[in-house]
């Protein structure tokens, strides 16, 4: 099912700042998702948006207090699928929200600590997205292998992985990134922690670490 917006009002850009932690930006507004706290080898966070948005409350997830809100207020359209940390329907670590925001025109999902397979009713809520911010490091959420299925399944225009462990940042219960990149096609190594949205096209982007 096509759910891509028509409106398209300028440059959009995505900011990884480590970990699950992302900004959207264009020259009018802000939101930062799931700030954290403090993850092994990542800088300490200090954001400005007008809008945080937070997956679940693990303080590496839920540091708002590390982005300072504008006050204003912002047309940014969100949509939430409630979800779950673990396979075992939240018993083990609790919920997880993944975030669907219409920003400018762009659809962009956030999928936090997604921890168990998604239904097809939720896969088809995630259809024609623009950009697709999914955790592929396995132990604490999905795998890379079943993360690579859902992006097989909802076919996002760009696919950016996130969660896992490069042998100094992150959780080293993790797995690193390649598992989920030895399933996917069309993978390109940024040399930047950014990107602008329609900058690539039908390929998964590994971005530098911030």
């Amino acid at each position: 099912m096509e759910r891509r917006s028509e409106k398209r009002d300028g440059p959009i850009e995505v900011i990884w700042h480590g970990h699950s932690c992302f900004e959207v930006r264009d020259a009018e507004k802000a939101v930062v998702f799931d700030p954290y706290m403090e993850v092994p080898g990542y800088g300490v966070l200090d954001l400005k948006a007008d809008l945080v948005l937070v997956s679940h409350e693990h303080d590496d997830h839920n540091a708002r207090n590390r982005v300072a809100l504008s006050g204003r207020r912002v047309n940014i359209p969100v949509e939430v699928i409630e979800t779950c940390h673990d396979p075992e329907g939240g018993k083990l670590r609790g919920g997880n929200k993944i975030h669907i925001i219409d920003f400018s025109g762009k659809r962009i999902a956030h999928f936090g600590d997604l921890g168990r397979d998604l239904r097809p009713e939720e896969l088809e809520k995630l259809t024609g997205l623009d950009v697709v911010l999914i955790p592929v490091g396995g132990f604490y959420t999905i795998d890379g292998g079943q993360a690579a299925r859902i992006v097989r399944a909802i076919k996002p225009d760009v696919t950016v992985p996130m969660h896992y462990y490069d042998g100094v940042s992150g959780w080293n219960k993790t797995s690193g990134v390649q598992p989920f990149l030895d399933q996917c096609a069309n993978v390109i190594y940024h040399d930047q922690s950014r990107f602008t949205v329609g900058e690539f096209k039908d390929s998964v982007l590994v971005l530098a670490k911030p």
